[in-house]
């Protein structure tokens, strides 16, 4: 059993310190070079491996350059063009209908605010939160994905089960200027050690505080739910 510290507060400020120690070229894996290639290719890793989004986004963005062209494409074209995709079929129609609001709507221009960016289809406060914080450098909030929601209820930082609820526990208790880091350090962590199926709570460098840790690494994993856009 991991050691408590005095306050979730201390437990949020030592886990960072000890991953950002751990992984300091975390980051976004993600292969984009404009605002909108960084929207595409987060609609798309809903559910599915950054690896795979960017084998294929390497040839879709080659033919899509703007938002028209997205507009200006069937969905079945999409689905073809996207296909490996995981639900290739439905993230046709959200790139198609973005496309479309995105050209005529906001002059081809991706949205900088959390609320236009939610009105497009097939993005959710979590991609919000991606293209701000790495399209429009505004870190609004805290991107909580799949690994920061298995994480941080495992180490005991947060009780609350729901991604959006989690976002409004943590913004509570992280700091600030650690919002966007956090997610990219739990993503690391959460691939490298943490994972869902078999985590390897032996050479984990968060064991000693973590109060899931368990000698023969059986931990709960209820909380590794998957959660999209």
């Amino acid at each position: 059993m991991g050691t408590a510290l005095d306050s979730r507060t201390d437990q949020v400020v030592e886990v960072l310190d000890r991953l950002y120690e751990t992984y300091p070229d975390s980051g976004i894996s993600l292969n984009f070079s404009t605002r909108l290639e960084l929207l595409v290719a987060v609609i798309l890793s809903a559910q599915c491996t950054d690896e795979r989004v960017n084998e294929v986004t390497a040839e879709l963005f080659e033919e899509y350059e703007t938002a028209a062209d997205y507009a200006a494409a069937t969905e079945d074209q999409l689905a073809e063009d996207i296909y490996g995709i995981t639900f290739h079929n439905n993230k046709a129609g959200y790139l198609r209908e973005t496309g479309e609001i995105i050209a005529e709507e906001h002059d081809g221009e991706v949205p900088d605010t959390m609320s236009a960016l939610t009105d497009l289809s097939g993005v959710g406060r979590k991609t919000a939160n991606v293209v701000l914080q790495h399209g429009h450098d505004v870190v609004e909030g805290i991107v909580v994905d799949t690994h920061v929601q298995r994480l941080t209820r495992r180490l005991g930082i947060t009780d609350e089960e729901r991604p959006e609820a989690i976002e409004t526990d943590l913004q509570e208790i992280v700091p600030e200027d650690d919002w966007k880091m956090l997610t990219h350090l739990m993503i690391s962590h959460g691939r490298a050690t943490c994972t869902a199926q078999s985590p390897e709570c032996e050479t984990c460098v968060l064991a000693d505080i973590c109060p899931s840790e368990r000698s023969d690494a059986e931990v709960d994993l209820a909380s590794g739910e998957a959660w999209d856009a």
